[in-house]
Protein backbone atom coordinates (compact mmCIF):
# COMPACT_ATOMS: atom_id res chain seq x y z
CA UNK A 1 0.00 0.00 0.00
CA UNK A 2 1.57 3.26 -1.15
CA UNK A 3 -0.28 5.21 1.54
CA UNK A 4 1.56 3.36 4.26
CA UNK A 5 5.02 3.69 2.68
CA UNK A 6 5.46 7.45 2.32
CA UNK A 7 3.91 10.37 4.20
CA UNK A 8 2.36 13.34 2.45
CA UNK A 9 4.93 16.10 2.15
CA UNK A 10 2.55 19.05 1.88
CA UNK A 11 -0.60 17.95 3.67
CA UNK A 12 -1.38 18.33 7.35
CA UNK A 13 -2.03 15.40 9.66
CA UNK A 14 -5.41 14.66 11.14
CA UNK A 15 -4.54 14.69 14.82
CA UNK A 16 -5.60 16.22 18.11
CA UNK A 17 -3.60 19.39 17.46
CA UNK A 18 -4.87 20.16 13.94
CA UNK A 19 -8.44 18.89 14.31
CA UNK A 20 -9.05 19.64 17.99
CA UNK A 21 -6.81 22.15 19.74
CA UNK A 22 -6.30 24.64 16.90
CA UNK A 23 -9.95 24.61 15.73
CA UNK A 24 -11.40 24.97 19.23
CA UNK A 25 -9.03 27.87 19.92
CA UNK A 26 -10.09 29.51 16.67
CA UNK A 27 -13.76 29.27 17.67
CA UNK A 28 -13.01 30.75 21.10
CA UNK A 29 -11.07 33.64 19.55
CA UNK A 30 -13.47 34.26 16.65
CA UNK A 31 -16.06 36.29 18.57
CA UNK A 32 -18.73 34.24 16.81
CA UNK A 33 -19.47 32.06 19.83
CA UNK A 34 -22.01 33.83 22.09
CA UNK A 35 -20.25 35.16 25.19
CA UNK A 36 -22.47 33.18 27.60
CA UNK A 37 -21.37 29.94 25.90
CA UNK A 38 -17.63 30.63 25.83
CA UNK A 39 -16.75 29.09 29.21
CA UNK A 40 -19.02 26.11 28.58
CA UNK A 41 -17.40 25.50 25.18
CA UNK A 42 -13.88 26.01 26.51
CA UNK A 43 -14.34 23.60 29.43
CA UNK A 44 -16.15 21.04 27.29
CA UNK A 45 -13.56 21.00 24.51
CA UNK A 46 -10.72 20.84 27.03
CA UNK A 47 -12.29 17.74 28.62
CA UNK A 48 -13.07 16.20 25.23
CA UNK A 49 -9.52 16.65 23.99
CA UNK A 50 -8.14 15.00 27.14
CA UNK A 51 -10.54 12.07 26.65
CA UNK A 52 -9.59 11.85 22.97
CA UNK A 53 -5.93 11.63 24.00
CA UNK A 54 -6.91 8.73 26.30
CA UNK A 55 -8.62 7.01 23.36
CA UNK A 56 -5.45 7.40 21.30
CA UNK A 57 -3.53 5.66 24.10
CA UNK A 58 -6.10 2.83 24.22
CA UNK A 59 -5.62 2.52 20.46
CA UNK A 60 -1.87 2.12 20.95
CA UNK A 61 -1.06 5.58 19.51
CA UNK A 62 -1.26 4.20 15.96
CA UNK A 63 0.94 5.30 13.13
CA UNK A 64 -0.41 7.49 10.37
CA UNK A 65 -0.89 6.63 6.71
CA UNK A 66 -2.10 8.62 3.73
CA UNK A 67 -5.88 8.76 4.03
CA UNK A 68 -8.72 10.16 1.96
CA UNK A 69 -9.82 11.95 5.13
CA UNK A 70 -13.52 12.26 4.20
CA UNK A 71 -14.35 8.73 3.07
CA UNK A 72 -18.12 8.35 3.29
CA UNK A 73 -20.74 6.92 0.93
CA UNK A 74 -21.29 10.31 -0.74
CA UNK A 75 -17.67 10.32 -1.89
CA UNK A 76 -17.81 6.81 -3.38
CA UNK A 77 -19.27 6.70 -6.86
CA UNK A 78 -20.15 3.31 -8.30
CA UNK A 79 -20.17 3.23 -12.09
CA UNK A 80 -20.04 0.66 -14.85
CA UNK A 81 -16.25 0.46 -14.49
CA UNK A 82 -16.37 0.00 -10.72
CA UNK A 83 -16.04 2.32 -7.75
CA UNK A 84 -14.42 5.75 -7.92
CA UNK A 85 -13.37 7.77 -4.90
CA UNK A 86 -13.91 11.53 -5.27
CA UNK A 87 -13.38 14.72 -3.23
CA UNK A 88 -9.76 14.30 -2.22
CA UNK A 89 -9.33 17.82 -0.82
CA UNK A 90 -9.36 16.47 2.75
CA UNK A 91 -6.59 13.91 2.15
CA UNK A 92 -4.06 13.87 4.96
CA UNK A 93 -2.02 11.66 7.23
CA UNK A 94 -4.31 9.86 9.70
CA UNK A 95 -4.84 6.53 11.46
CA UNK A 96 -6.10 3.76 9.14
CA UNK A 97 -9.53 3.76 10.77
CA UNK A 98 -10.15 7.32 9.51
CA UNK A 99 -10.99 5.98 6.06
CA UNK A 100 -13.34 3.34 7.47
CA UNK A 101 -15.47 4.79 10.27
CA UNK A 102 -17.64 7.11 8.14
CA UNK A 103 -18.77 4.10 6.10
CA UNK A 104 -20.33 2.49 9.18
CA UNK A 105 -24.00 2.67 10.21
CA UNK A 106 -25.14 3.98 13.60
CA UNK A 107 -24.92 1.49 16.45
CA UNK A 108 -25.55 -2.07 17.59
CA UNK A 109 -25.54 -5.26 15.58
CA UNK A 110 -25.64 -3.46 12.22
CA UNK A 111 -22.51 -1.56 13.19
CA UNK A 112 -20.63 -4.68 14.28
CA UNK A 113 -21.65 -6.75 11.25
CA UNK A 114 -20.86 -3.97 8.74
CA UNK A 115 -17.56 -3.29 10.48
CA UNK A 116 -16.68 -6.97 10.22
CA UNK A 117 -17.40 -7.04 6.47
CA UNK A 118 -15.31 -3.90 5.89
CA UNK A 119 -12.38 -5.05 8.03
CA UNK A 120 -12.39 -8.58 6.61
CA UNK A 121 -12.08 -7.05 3.12
CA UNK A 122 -9.55 -4.42 4.23
CA UNK A 123 -7.25 -6.97 5.84
CA UNK A 124 -7.01 -8.88 2.56
CA UNK A 125 -4.60 -6.19 1.37
CA UNK A 126 -3.41 -4.40 4.52
CA UNK A 127 -2.90 -4.99 8.21
CA UNK A 128 -5.32 -3.47 10.70
CA UNK A 129 -4.80 -3.26 14.46
CA UNK A 130 -8.22 -3.69 16.09
CA UNK A 131 -7.16 -1.30 18.87
CA UNK A 132 -7.72 1.52 16.36
CA UNK A 133 -11.46 0.93 16.78
CA UNK A 134 -11.11 2.94 20.01
CA UNK A 135 -10.58 5.97 17.77
CA UNK A 136 -13.94 5.92 15.99
CA UNK A 137 -15.74 8.23 18.43
CA UNK A 138 -12.56 10.23 19.02
CA UNK A 139 -12.25 10.92 15.29
CA UNK A 140 -15.97 11.70 15.04
CA UNK A 141 -15.59 14.24 17.86
CA UNK A 142 -12.57 15.84 16.20
CA UNK A 143 -14.53 16.07 12.95
CA UNK A 144 -17.39 17.90 14.71
CA UNK A 145 -15.01 20.37 16.37
CA UNK A 146 -13.09 20.94 13.14
CA UNK A 147 -16.22 21.43 11.02
CA UNK A 148 -17.54 24.29 13.13
CA UNK A 149 -14.14 25.97 13.11
CA UNK A 150 -13.96 25.47 9.33
CA UNK A 151 -17.28 27.32 8.98
CA UNK A 152 -16.19 30.04 11.41
CA UNK A 153 -12.93 30.58 9.51
CA UNK A 154 -14.87 31.22 6.32
CA UNK A 155 -17.78 33.18 7.75
CA UNK A 156 -16.54 36.48 6.27
CA UNK A 157 -16.78 34.98 2.77
CA UNK A 158 -20.12 36.27 1.39
CA UNK A 159 -20.91 32.82 -0.02
CA UNK A 160 -20.91 31.14 3.38
CA UNK A 161 -23.88 32.88 5.03
CA UNK A 162 -25.85 32.04 1.89
CA UNK A 163 -24.73 28.39 1.80
CA UNK A 164 -24.98 27.87 5.58
CA UNK A 165 -27.81 30.15 6.78
CA UNK A 166 -28.28 28.07 9.95
CA UNK A 167 -24.72 28.76 11.13
CA UNK A 168 -23.74 31.39 13.70
CA UNK A 169 -27.04 31.68 15.53
CA UNK A 170 -27.54 31.14 19.24
CA UNK A 171 -29.39 27.92 18.43
CA UNK A 172 -26.57 26.72 16.18
CA UNK A 173 -23.96 27.07 18.91
CA UNK A 174 -26.24 25.52 21.53
CA UNK A 175 -26.83 22.53 19.23
CA UNK A 176 -23.07 22.26 18.62
CA UNK A 177 -22.41 22.15 22.36
CA UNK A 178 -25.16 19.54 22.78
CA UNK A 179 -23.60 17.38 20.05
CA UNK A 180 -20.22 17.66 21.77
CA UNK A 181 -21.77 16.66 25.11
CA UNK A 182 -23.28 13.59 23.45
CA UNK A 183 -19.85 12.75 22.06
CA UNK A 184 -18.35 13.10 25.55
CA UNK A 185 -20.49 10.16 26.68
CA UNK A 186 -19.63 8.11 23.58
CA UNK A 187 -15.90 8.46 24.19
CA UNK A 188 -16.32 6.21 27.24
CA UNK A 189 -18.31 3.50 25.46
CA UNK A 190 -16.59 0.26 24.42
CA UNK A 191 -15.20 0.15 20.90
CA UNK A 192 -17.33 -1.65 18.30
CA UNK A 193 -16.64 -5.34 17.80
CA UNK A 194 -14.80 -6.88 14.90
CA UNK A 195 -16.57 -10.27 14.74
CA UNK A 196 -13.78 -12.49 13.44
Amino acid sequence: MVGAEHPFKNRPALDIETFGIQPSQFVLNSQLLPRELETIYQDLTKDLLANIADNYQRAGNPGLIRCHGDCHAGNLLIGSQGPHIVDLDDARMAPRVQDLWMLLPGEGEDLDSTLTVILDAYTEFSDFDARELHLIEALRTLRIIHYYAWLAQRWDDPAFPIAFPWFNSQRCWEDHILALREQAAKLYEPAPLWLR
